[in-house]
C-alpha cells in the first residue's frame, strides 16, 4: 500500500497546527512584519508624492519645491528598496529555522512510531513528506504567508484612497474584486485536489528510486533494468500528467486573474480622462490614481501564484500532520529501569497484526506459554509462517502483545520504559541492517552514549561473532561500509549484526536465524564462542538448523494449529527427537546428512565426518546427547 489513505481533508487546520513553531522567532517575525509594513507605506507614499508634485511645483512651476519634492520621493525609493532587502534576509533566517525544527520533530515521530506503522507507508512517501513537504510549507511561510497579508492590506488601503481620490473610479476597481473572488472559488477545489495528487505521487516515485537504489545488485544480477525502468517510467509518466493537469488548472486560474485587472485599469483610464477633461479632477489626481491603481495590478495578479501556494502548503501540511497525528501504539511504562536478571516469562500470550484498514487481522500466535530461567537458553524451532519471527519481535515490543503478558524478571514489559527494556533486550536478526557509517559506528550503535563500549568489548565481540574480516578492510574498523552494507557478503552481514547485538551486553539475548548465512567452518566457530556467551545471559534462539539447536538448554516447538502457531512441545533436544515425530520431521536435513555419508566415497565420508564433528564439539559432554558414529564406507 502506497500509504493509508487520508480520513478528512482538513483545510488550513493542519497549517495553523504548525504556526506555534513560529514562536521561538517571534523577534525576527515581529521585526519582519514591522519592515514589510513601512515598505508598504513607502511603495503607497510614492504616488501621493507623485501627485503632490504634478499639482504642486509642476503646475506652479516651482523649481525650489521641484528639487525638494523630487528628493523626498527618491529618498523614499532608496528606503524602500533597503527595507525589501531587510525583510528577505530576516525572512530567510526565520523560516529555515523554522523548517529545521518541523524536520526534527517530524523525524523524532518517525522513530517512536510502531513496526505497524512503517509496515504500512512506503519509505518513499515519508521521504516526500520529510523533504518536499516541509520544503512545502517552508516557502509558504517565508515568502506566501507575508504576502497574503501585504497584498491583502496594500489592496485595502489603496481602494479606501482610490475612493477618496475620486469615488467613481473607485467604485470601478472595487466593483473589480467581485469576478476575482469568484474565479479564486471556482478553481480553488480543483487546485486542492490536484495539489494533493501531485504530493503523493511524488512520494511513489521517490519509492521506486529509493528501491532501484537499494536493489540494484538484485536488478543486475537479473539483467532486469529495462523491467525496473519500465515502472519507473510509468509513475513518472503518471507524476507528468498529474502536474500537467495542475498546470493547467493555474494557467487558466491565472489568466483571468491577470485580465481582470488589466480590463479594469482600461475602464479606469477611460473614465478618468473623461473626469480630467470636464475638470472634474486635477491632472495630478489622475496620474496618482493611474500610478496606485498599477501598484495594485500585482497584488491581484499574484494572487492566483499566492493562493496556488497556499492550497499546495495547506496539503503538505495535511500530509505532515498525519505521521504527526499517527496512533503511536506502544507507550513508555513507568518503570524506567529494573532487575537484570533475565528471567523470562510469556502467559497466554496472543499476537494478531492491526490491518490496514485499522481492523485486526487474523490470529498470528495464540495460547503461546513459555518460561525461561534467567542464564537459560531456548531454542524456538519451527516450521516457517509458524510465527518464530513475530514472537522473538515480541519480546522487545517491536509490536505488542494482542493477549496476554510477558514478564521480565517479574514485571510487565509494557510496565517498563522502552529504553531500560530495549537496554535489556538485544536482538541480532536474520537479514541485518547496517548503516552507511564505519564499522565501528554499526557495532556501537546498540550502546547509548552514557554506556558507551571499551575498544576491549568490542574486539571480544568481534572475536565472538567470528567477524575479524574487519581488520582486513582498507581503513579497518574506520572503513565506512556502504548503505545496507551491500559491500559485504551476508555472511559477513550477519556477523556483523551478531557482535553488534553482543556488544549491547544485554540480560536477553535474541538470535534470530542469525547463522543462516554463515558457512560450515565459520558457524562452528561462532557455536563455539557463543556458548560461552549464552552462558552468562538469557538466550532465546529461533533454531532451522540442529547445530543452532545444541546451543540450547531446551527447545520449544511452534506449530500452526487451526491456521494459528503456538508452542505444543518444550523438552530437551533428545527428549524431544526421541518423543515428537514433528521435530524430528523438521530436523530431517541433518539425517538426511547422517544417510548421505552412509552411502557417500570415502574422501566425501570424511567430509562429512568433519563438520559433523565441528557441530557436534560446541555440545557440552554431558547434555545427554549421542556423539555421531562413524560408519565404514
Amino acid at each position: 500500500m502506497i500509504a493509508p489513505p487520508p480520513q478528512r481533508i482538513r483545510g488550513s487546520s493542519d497549517l495553523i497546527r504548525l504556526l506555534p513553531y513560529l514562536l521561538p522567532y517571534r523577534v525576527r517575525w515581529t521585526a519582519m512584519v514591522t519592515v514589510s509594513l513601512v515598505s508598504l507605506v513607502a511603495t503607497i507614499a510614492i504616488p501621493l508624492m507623485t501627485k503632490a508634485v504634478i499639482d504642486g511645483p509642476i503646475s506652479n512651476q516651482d523649481q525650489q519645491g521641484l528639487w525638494i519634492l523630487g528628493t523626498a520621493a527618491l529618498a523614499i525609493g532608496v528606503t524602500e528598496a533597503v527595507l525589501w532587502f531587510i525583510r528577505r534576509w530576516l525572512t530567510a533566517r526565520a523560516t529555515l529555522g523554522v523548517e529545521a525544527d518541523i524536520r526534527k520533530d517530524l523525524y523524532a515521530r518517525l522513530q517512536i512510531l510502531p513496526m505497524s506503522f512503517h509496515g504500512r507507508w512506503q519509505s518513499g512517501q515519508l521521504l516526500s513528506r520529510v523533504m518536499n513537504d516541509l520544503a512545502t510549507v517552508r516557502r509558504f511561510l517565508s515568502f506566501g504567508l507575508i504576502f497574503m497579508l501585504l497584498n491583502a492590506l496594500q489592496i485595502i488601503v489603496v481602494t479606501a484612497i482610490l475612493l477618496s481620490m475620486y469615488w467613481p473610479l473607485g467604485v470601478v476597481v472595487l466593483v473589480s474584486v467581485v469576478p476575482i473572488t469568484a474565479t479564486v472559488l471556482h478553481f480553488e477545489r480543483q487546485f486542492t485536489r490536484l495539489s494533493r495528487q501531485a504530493q503523493d505521487q511524488s512520494g511513489v516515485v521517490a519509492t521506486h528510486v529509493e528501491e532501484a537504489a537499494l536493489g540494484a545488485r538484485l536488478v543486475k544480477s537479473f539483467g532486469r533494468e529495462d523491467y525496473v525502468y519500465d515502472r519507473f517510467d510509468r509513475e513518472a509518466a503518471e507524476l507528468y500528467d498529474i502536474q500537467v493537469r495542475k498546470v493547467g488548472v493555474s494557467a487558466r486560474f491565472w489568466t483571468l486573474l491577470e485580465v481582470i485587472p488589466n480590463l479594469t485599469l482600461i475602464v479606469v483610464l477611460g473614465f478618468g480622462a473623461y473626469a480630467a477633461g470636464h475638470g472634474l479632477v486635477t491632472m495630478g489626481t489622475l496620474v496618482a490614481f493611474i500610478t496606485m491603481m498599477l501598484s495594485l495590478v500585482w497584488p491581484i495578479a499574484s494572487l492566483g501564484f499566492l493562493l496556488s501556494m497556499t492550497q499546495e502548503s495547506m496539503t503538505a501540511a495535511n500530509r505532515i500532520a498525519e505521521i504527526f497525528d499517527a496512533p503511536r501504539e506502544i507507550d513508555d511504562g513507568p518503570v524506567v529501569a529494573g532487575a537484570r536478571g533475565g528471567r523470562l516469562e510469556l502467559v497466554d500470550v496472543g499476537f494478531r497484526f492491526p490491518d490496514t484498514d485499522g481492523q485486526q487481522s487474523a490470529w498470528a500466535l495464540r495460547h503461546v506459554d513459555l518460561t525461561v530461567e534467567a542464564g537459560q537458553t531456548v531454542a524456538l524451532v519451527g516450521s516457517t509462517g509458524s510465527g518464530k519471527s513475530v514472537l522473538v519481535a515480541l519480546l522487545s515490543r517491536l509490536y505488542d502483545v494482542s493477549e496476554g503478558r510477558i514478564l521480565l524478571d517479574g514485571t510487565d514489559i509494557r510496565d517498563l520504559s522502552l529504553p531500560a527494556l530495549r537496554s535489556a533486550v538485544a536482538t541480532a536478526f536474520e537479514d541485518p541492517t547496517l548503516f552507511s557509517m564505519s564499522v565501528a559506528e554499526n557495532l556501537r550503535l546498540g550502546r547509548g552514549p552514557d554506556n558507551p563500549a571499551s575498544d576491549e568489548e568490542l574486539a571480544r565481540a568481534i572475536d565472538i561473532a567470528a567477524a575479524d574480516f574487519v581488520y582486513e578492510l582498507p581503513f579497518g574498523l574506520d572503513t565506512r561500509i556502504g548503505e545496507q552494507g551491500m559491500s559485504l557478503s551476508g555472511g559477513q552481514r550477519q556477523r556483523l549484526s551478531l557482535a553488534r547485538a553482543i556488544l549491547a551486553a544485554p540480560s536477553v539475548l535474541v538470535l534470530d536465524d542469525t547463522l543462516s548465512a554463515l558457512d560450515v567452518h565459520t558457524e562452528a566457530d561462532v557455536t563455539a564462542a557463543l556458548r560461552r556467551v549464552l552462558g552468562s545471559v538469557t538466550g532465546i534462539v529461533v533454531a532451522n538448523r540442529a547445530s543452532t539447536v545444541l546451543l540450547a538448554d531446551k527447545v520449544a516447538l511452534l506449530e500452526v494449529v487451526d491456521g494459528v502457531g503456538t508452542i505444543t512441545h518444550t523438552g530437551t533436544h533428545s527428549e524431544l527427537l526421541a518423543t515428537v515425530p514433528q521435530y524430528r520431521d523438521l530436523l530431517a536435513a541433518e539425517d538426511e546428512l547422517n544417510n548421505d555419508i552412509e552411502y557417500a566415497t570415502t574422501w566425501e565420508a570424511d567430509a562429512q565426518w568433519d563438520r559433523l564433528s565441528q557441530l557436534q564439539e560446541v555440545n557440552d559432554a554431558g547434555d545427554g546427547l549421542a556423539r555421531p558414529v562413524r560408519r565404514e564406507v
